[in-house]
């Protein structure tokens, strides 16, 4: 998981429930047919904005829980008024956990034992950010890591909050072939994309396609509801990192659902805009521009992804790499096109090919040659 940009230069460069059935890979073809994208409604009196093919018809309204949140600062206990299901800790001055710990308290008060914020997290320079599942805690207190400033976090309910209605898709949304859930059916809130003066936090910018980042989100396996974990990390992402939206261009959780990350408009497939451009996200901190970031869902440090998970992930990197007709073998030289800085990569990279981190962890680094060797046998 990436945290927040610390400075304005850092900022610039960074800003320029269906259950998925993947087509086979015969019908992924340079010109199957993209299904646009229906948007959320985040008033329940607004109507939802949707696709330039939409004639009015092809959604339904379904309900999500708005997310509950409670900000803190510093290492004093916290309580909050609803039972806690994410923490979201974030930190500057270190890029490490060293030192750092959690421990819950239930509704009984009764206090868990002390453990450390995060293994294998997914951290970047200036800072450290994790997220944290607190199965349902009342409260918690926290140890800052060494040499960590401006210790605070965010208790989060992204479950049990008040219900609002959300218009999603009737029909599956594809992204050439591949199926996917759309920012509207796993129940994203747009209002969190906006300043409280109604100004959109962080503009759409798109760039040409380079590379593709594969990142792990360093959370709990086994998930039992990832919708609601996607909509915990893209509030830390969008609000309390301030980087406006979620930092991703697609998730995939462990039983091979993907979920549409960034916003990129909709007038065009996920991630991208009309003309195949990539829309800027927030997953490599000043590698961003042209680069496209997917995470699995959970922690891959000393264990793989399962077989669903790992099967959507090469059959989506797969239909990305035809896209945009690249070598998913080679080595490149990515080059920002915002400030000109350039570090050579794989074509299919790992968080950890571009700065100090163990994401995607050490199994699913291991694993990205196979991904790798299984994406460019199907080009043959």
């Amino acid at each position: 998981m990436s945290v927040p940009p610390t400075s304005a230069s850092h900022r610039a460069t960074s800003r320029v429930a269906r259950r998925t059935v993947l087509g086979a890979a015969g019908a992924v073809a340079a010109g199957a047919v993209i299904t646009p994208t229906v948007m959320a409604t985040t008033d329940d009196s607004e109507p939802a904005a949707a696709g330039p093919d939409d004639t009015g018809g092809g959604t339904t309204t379904e309900t999500f829980p708005r997310t509950r949140v409670e900000a803190a600062r510093g290492e004093a206990p916290v309580e909050a008024a609803f039972p806690i299901g994410y923490i979201g800790v974030a930190w500057g001055g270190s890029d490490e956990t060293t030192g750092g710990g959690i421990r819950l308290r239930d509704a009984d008060g009764g206090q868990g034992a002390w453990k450390p914020l995060g293994d294998g997290g997914c951290s970047v320079a200036n800072g450290g950010g994790v997220l944290i599942s607190a199965d349902q805690a009342a409260g918690y207190e926290l140890k800052a890591p060494d040499g960590a400033t401006g210790l605070r976090s965010l208790a989060l309910d992204t479950r049990h909050g008040p219900r609002r209605k959300v218009r999603v898709p009737t029909d599956p949304t594809r992204v050439r072939g591949v199926e996917y859930l759309s920012r509207a059916a796993w129940g994203a809130d747009e209002k969190l994309r906006f300043k409280a003066d109604g100004t959109e936090n962080s503009p759409t910018a798109f760039y040409p396609f380079q590379t593709l980042t594969v990142h792990h989100t360093a959370m709990a396996n086994d998930d039992p509801d990832p919708a609601a974990t996607v909509r915990a990390i893209y509030q830390l992402h969008a609000v309390t990192n301030d980087w406006g939206d979620i930092g991703y261009h697609f998730l995939i959780d462990e039983e091979g659902r993907i979920y549409e990350g960034r916003y990129s408009g909709d007038d065009g497939m996920p991630a991208h805009d009309k003309d195949g451009k990539v829309v800027t996200a927030f997953h490599v901190g000043g590698f961003n521009s042209g680069n496209l970031g997917i995470a699995l869902l959970g922690t891959f440090t000393e264990q793989g992804p399962k077989e669903p998970a790992r099967e959507a992930l090469t059959r989506l990197v797969r239909v990305l790499v035809r896209l945009h007709g690249v070598d998913p073998q080679a080595r490149v030289t990515y080059t920002n096109p915002v400030n000109g800085v350039q570090k050579e990569v794989p074509e299919i990279s790992g968080h950890r090919d571009w700065m100090a981190t163990e994401c995607p962890g050490a199994v699913m680094y291991q694993e990205l040659d196979r991904l790798r060797t299984s994406v460019a046998a199907a080009r043959r």
